[in-house]
């Protein structure tokens, strides 16, 4: 089912000017932009508002359900909430959302490992530079690209009927393999209590000493209390020496990541890939292609010129890291574009993602919780919750129609 929710700005200066187009007859109103060529900024409405399900679930044809919800975007509705909500719909901003199963499965997601067509295509295989970029997607990673939390919590076997020990069992068998790529490869055991929002946040801190032969259970790091092993000098915790070898562990972090993040096999046994497939196989069974088709929408989007996938998660940077590395999305996010909302929150996380990317690109936010609608609301960007795998299905047709 879809559930587009475009949020509003306080400010009525548009920074983007538009004209509606609308056909005669049966035909739906579509929107036209003529302040740019290829992906526009999204023109904001000016209530934020609770928007009806069309009633189809899965598959649903473009033009009967995603151009209803384009019209439903740019046309000024009633904002108080239906008495009964549909499933995926937002809340006006002055009515509260009930606490319940939604509340606690995302606390508990918080806590839990860590946590072509149209224009404006892209033409070469060149990422697009920084600068160029005319729209940034916002992704959240549980339970919208991937199914993982919730296959430990039984809310997805619950929600879509399936067999709760079976599902348990697959989500139990992922989150060891994640603990142990992050334990192993990934410096978790240093970082867990030195958790960064960004691969680069102590880079500054880095004085480029090689590290093709640097001992990094030698050096007498410890974690945050730069207690090493009896006799060692290890340096104060935030100390020059202390945050030298910090920045060490998050510099190897990013070469190991970018050297296996199309091959993560290559860090695992035998015995340990030949589980990941398995496990890769069974999940994607059991959740009916969930991160199948979630990748539709994402290699789109990475298909497209001045086009970004971002990724904003509340699990901890290392297991996040280790999750898109087991997962397969080495090759969709580069780590540069991968944050950590644990320390932060997400709304903090998309205020940095805003300075580094300036205030005229576009952003997209894509995501099932209310952490990232929230977010999202507070800087006027357009959210797209996931609920369903109708929710994806209608993401991917509003991708392919540009109307994303």
């Amino acid at each position: 089912m879809l559930s587009f929710v475009f949020l509003t700005a306080t400010d009525t200066t548009a920074t983007s000017e538009y004209t509606q187009q609308v056909y005669q007859g049966s035909n739906p109103a579509v929107t036209s932009y003529t302040s740019q060529v290829a992906f526009p900024p999204l023109a904001q409405s000016t209530v934020y508002s609770a928007f009806p399900q069309t009633g189809q679930t899965y598959g649903l044809p473009p033009f009967a359900a995603v151009i209803q919800i384009l019209i439903s975007v740019f046309v000024v509705l009633d904002a108080s909430p239906p008495e009964s909500l549909p499933a995926g719909a937002a809340l006006p901003a002055s009515v509260a959302l009930p606490a319940g199963a939604r509340d606690q499965d995302e606390v508990g997601r918080r806590n839990s490992v860590g946590k072509a067509k149209g224009k404006g295509k892209k033409s070469d295989n060149s990422p697009p530079t920084e600068s160029d970029l005319e729209r940034i997607f916002l992704w959240d990673l549980d339970e919208t690209i991937i199914i993982f939390h919730s296959l430990l919590t039984g809310s997805y076997a619950q929600k879509f009927g399936k067999d709760p020990a079976a599902v348990l069992n697959l989500g139990l068998q992922m989150e060891e393999l994640i603990f142990e790529l992050a334990d192993t490869h990934l410096f978790f055991n240093d970082l867990e209590e030195c958790d960064q929002v960004h691969v680069e946040d102590v880079a500054s801190d880095d004085n480029g000493q090689e590290l093709s032969n640097y001992n990094f259970l030698a050096d007498g790091f410890n974690g945050p209390s730069g207690g090493g092993a009896s006799g060692t000098t290890t340096g104060v915790q935030g100390g020059v020496e202390w945050m030298r070898k910090l920045a060490f562990r998050y510099r190897r972090l990013k070469e190991i990541y970018n050297n296996y993040k199309g091959n993560v096999g290559g860090l695992l046994s035998p015995m340990k890939r030949d589980l990941l497939l398995r496990l890769q196989s069974e999940i994607e069974n059991v959740t009916d292609a969930w991160l199948s088709t979630a990748l539709k929408s994402l290699l789109l989007i990475q298909s497209r010129g001045k086009c970004m996938n971002v990724l904003v998660t509340t699990t901890q940077l290392v297991p996040a890291l280790a999750k898109v590395l087991l997962y397969g999305l080495g090759d969709v996010f580069p780590i540069e574009n991968i944050y950590s909302a644990t320390k932060i929150g997400k709304e903090s996380c998309f205020e940095r993602i805003i300075s580094r990317f300036g205030k005229k690109v576009t952003y997209v936010v894509i995501g099932d919780g209310r952490d990232e609608e929230f977010a999202a609301k507070q800087h006027n960007m357009p959210f797209w919750r996931i609920s369903t795998h109708g929710d994806l299905v209608s993401l991917h047709q509003a991708l392919e129609l540009d109307f994303l």
